[in-house]
């Protein structure tokens, strides 16, 4: 399994609640700002999934894990909740299915489902060549983008290959944002941290010119207390599947390809009929896009 998704549980429940709250609070003092929430779109238009027939489909029993906000994390009900949760949720809905919800350790979710004791893994697990070995998987519902980020008073030039040399770039070592940022601004001086809340410090007290690294982490920095408004993303986003991967979607065993090919319709559906959007902006009110 990529060990770069295994990687950033860097946000507590705590953590993302307080944004989430401060963003919905800034959203009904300034609604126009709410409106350019990007939202992003990960289903092509010119081909229409056609959905599979369902009768006697049993109970479908999601698998997830509650502690990677805002993907899936426990509310403050205790219950499971995130936008991969919800978004089962609905899919089941549009479905018309019967569903649970049963939570296990992140790093069990995919050996759960191999051992039958779920049918579908709704969680923040890339999508790879060894993924798709082992289970069939859905288009994806989501992706983590990299971003550059910048202080708001240095007015920095927009990030561009011909425009980096000689500027300073924090990365986090040894991820794939580090792997991508020497190849698209070779001529750029790298400074790499041991975590994301040490570029971004850094950053803050202007010792660097540019923060580049996972969009989602950033954008809840970026929006949060501990940035103190100092900086703002810049260009972007980037999905290059080579170096950040195909992305998130539902997981099943390959021989439940029926139950696939219903997700699939499903989240196309959901994207078509505003659902989608919804759910994105009550868990995305700061968007990585």
């Amino acid at each position: 399994m990529n060990v770069i998704l295994l990687h950033s549980r860097i946000w507590s429940n705590r953590l993302f609640l307080s944004v989430l709250v401060s963003a919905a609070l800034g959203a009904a003092l300034a609604f126009p700002a709410r409106a350019q929430v990007a939202i992003p779109n990960f289903w092509d238009p010119r081909v229409q999934i056609e959905r599979p027939d369902l009768v006697g489909l049993r109970t479908i029993r999601f698998l997830i894990d509650d502690d990677f906000p805002p993907l899936h994390f426990s509310g403050p009900d205790g219950n499971p909740t995130g936008f991969s949760v919800e978004l089962a949720r609905a899919a089941c809905e549009r479905l018309a299915i019967t569903c649970t919800v049963q939570v296990r350790r992140f790093d069990l979710l995919l050996d759960a489902l191999a051992d039958r004791q779920g049918d579908v893994v709704a969680a923040a697990i890339p999508t790879t060549a060894s993924l798709r070995e082992r289970f069939a998987v859905t288009g994806p519902y989501f992706k983590i983008p990299a971003r550059f980020a910048v202080r708001r008073d240095r007015k920095q030039p927009p990030p561009q290959a011909d425009s980096m040399p000689g500027k300073s770039v924090g990365v986090v070592a040894g991820t794939a944002q580090e792997a991508f940022a020497k190849t698209f601004a070779p001529k750029a001086t790298f400074k790499a941290f041991p975590a994301l809340t040490d570029a971004q410090n850094a950053l803050k007290a202007g010792e660097i010119d540019y923060v580049f690294a996972d969009g989602l982490g950033l954008s809840l920095w970026l929006n949060g207390e501990e940035s103190e408004g100092c900086c703002d993303f810049a260009g972007g986003p980037y999905l290059e599947s080579r170096f950040f991967g195909e992305g998130t979607g539902f997981i099943v065993r390959k021989d439940d390809e029926t139950l696939r090919r219903a997700f699939d319709y499903a989240l196309q559906q959901l994207w078509k009929e505003g659902k989608y959007a919804e759910l994105y902006l009550r868990f995305f009110p700061v968007s990585p896009f």
